[in-house]
C-alpha cells in the first residue's frame, strides 16, 4: 500500500480540525442525552448523537487505516429495526462507550495534534518541522484513534467465542427441530401407509383361499399404497438433501427451483466451482425459503437470483418487485435460514420497504472446489 503524501496527511489533519469541533458537540449531546434518559428528550438526543458519532468515527477510522496502511473492519454490532431494541443493542455495544471516550480525545489532545500539523505548514519558520515530523505525529494520532475505534485482538477473540457459542446453540436447536420434523413426516406419511399395507396384505392372505377376487383387490390396493409410500419417502429424502443438488450442483438446483415458480425467475450465476456439500445445502434451502416467501406474500411479477463467489464468500442476491414489507424476524422460516447460515459463519440481510422491492442477500464464507457441472446462467 502506497504511503500517503505529506499534503494528503495535512488534508487529513485539516479535516480532523473541523470534525474535532463536531466531536465536542457530539460529546456534549451524548452525555446530556444519557443524563436525561428518564424523560423522552434524552432518547431523542441519543438518537441523533449516536448515529452521527459513528459517522464521524468511521471517517477517522478510514483516515487512520490509510495513514497506517491497515485494514480495520467496522466494529459495531448489528442494530435492530425496532426503536427500543435498537436502543438496548446500542447501549450494550462496547464500541458505543469507546466512541464516547474517543470523542473526548478527538476534541482535546487529538485536535491539538491536528492543529499543530496544519500550522507548521503555514509558517515558513516551522516548515522544516512540518516536513520531518508530520508523518510521526499523524501516525501517533492514528494509532491512538484506532486504539479507541478498533477492537483489539483479545476483544475480537471474545466476540468470536460469543458468536460461535450462539451459533452452536442455534445449530443444535435447528438440528433437533429438523429431526422432529423428519419424525413427524415419517410417522404421518410412510409409516401410516406401511401399516395400511401390512393390514391389506394380511387380509389378502386370509381371503386368498376363500375369496380370490377380494384378495386380488386387496393386493391391488396394497400396490397403490406401496407406490404412495415410496413417493412419501422420496419427499422426505428430498427434504434432507435434494438429489438435484447432488447431481447438478447449486446452480442447477436453484434453476430447478425457479422452474417450479409461478412467477418468472431469472437465475444468473458466476460460480467457478462448487461449495462444500453442507454449505451448498444450506444455501439451497435458504434460496428455497426466499422463493417460498415470494410465492406466498410478495405478489411479485419477476424475481432475479444472482449467485457469485467473491473474496472467499458465496453471495446470493434474491430480488423481487413485489409489495415489500417483509420482516425477517416475524416468521420461523427466515429465522431458520439465519440460523442455518450462521452455523457456517454466514449472514442474511433483508431490505424490504413497504411498497417494495424486496432484496435478500445471503453470504457464506467458503472455498469452491471441482468444476461446475451445469451452465452458469439461465432463465427460470
Amino acid at each position: 500500500m502506497t504511503e500517503p503524501s505529506r499534503l494528503r496527511l495535512t488534508a487529513y489533519a485539516a479535516a480532523q480540525l473541523v470534525l474535532g469541533i463536531l466531536a465536542l458537540v457530539l460529546a456534549i449531546l451524548t452525555v446530556t442525552g444519557a443524563a436525561l434518559m428518564v424523560v423522552w428528550v434524552g432518547g431523542l438526543l441519543l438518537a441523533i448523537s449516536v448515529p452521527l458519532t459513528r459517522v464521524v468515527a468511521d471517517a477517522h477510522r478510514r483516515m487512520a487505516t490509510d495513514v497506517l496502511g491497515l485494514e480495520v473492519p467496522r466494529p459495531y454490532r448489528p442494530v435492530p429495526s425496532h426503536p427500543w431494541h435498537a436502543l438496548v443493542a446500542v447501549a450494550r455495544d462496547p464500541m458505543t462507550w469507546r466512541d464516547l471516550a474517543w470523542l473526548v480525545w478527538a476534541c482535546t489532545f487529538g485536535w491539538v495534534i491536528a492543529l499543530i500539523c496544519v500550522l507548521e505548514l503555514l509558517a515558513l519558520v516551522t516548515w522544516p518541522l512540518w516536513w520531518w515530523t508530520l508523518r510521526p505525529k499523524m501516525r501517533a494520532r492514528s494509532q491512538i484513534d484506532l486504539w479507541f475505534l478498533a477492537t483489539s485482538r483479545t476483544e475480537r477473540l471474545q466476540q468470536r467465542v460469543q458468536v460461535l457459542t450462539e451459533t452452536r446453540a442455534e445449530a443444535v436447536d435447528s438440528a433437533a427441530a429438523e429431526l422432529r420434523r423428519l419424525e413427524r413426516d415419517l410417522h404421518d406419511g410412510p409409516q401410516a401407509r406401511l401399516v395400511a399395507l401390512s393390514m391389506s396384505l394380511g387380509l389378502a392372505e386370509q381371503l386368498l383361499a376363500e375369496d380370490p377376487d377380494a384378495a386380488r383387490r386387496l393386493i391391488g390396493d396394497a400396490r397403490t399404497t406401496t407406490s404412495a409410500a415410496i413417493g412419501d419417502l422420496r419427499s422426505v429424502v428430498r427434504g434432507i438433501h435434494p438429489p438435484v443438488l447432488a447431481d447438478r450442483g447449486l446452480t442447477g438446483a436453484v434453476q430447478a427451483l425457479a422452474l417450479d415458480m409461478a412467477v418468472p425467475v431469472t437465475v444468473v450465476a458466476d460460480l467457478d466451482g462448487r461449495p462444500p456439500a453442507p454449505v451448498e445445502s444450506a444455501v439451497y434451502f435458504a434460496v428455497a425459503e426466499c422463493l417460498a416467501n415470494v410465492g406466498k406474500h410478495a405478489r411479485a411479477d419477476a424475481v432475479t437470483i444472482a449467485m457469485t463467489h467473491v473474496d472467499g464468500r458465496v453471495r446470493v442476491r434474491v430480488h423481487d418487485d413485489g409489495v415489500g414489507g417483509a420482516d425477517p424476524g416475524a416468521g420461523t422460516g427466515m429465522l431458520g435460514v439465519r440460523r442455518r447460515l450462521a452455523a457456517f459463519d454466514g449472514t442474511m440481510s433483508v431490505s424490504s420497504p413497504t411498497g417494495g422491492p424486496t432484496e435478500v442477500i445471503l453470504e457464506v464464507p467458503c472455498d469452491l472446489s471441482s468444476p461446475r457441472t451445469t451452465p452458469s446462467s439461465g432463465p427460470g
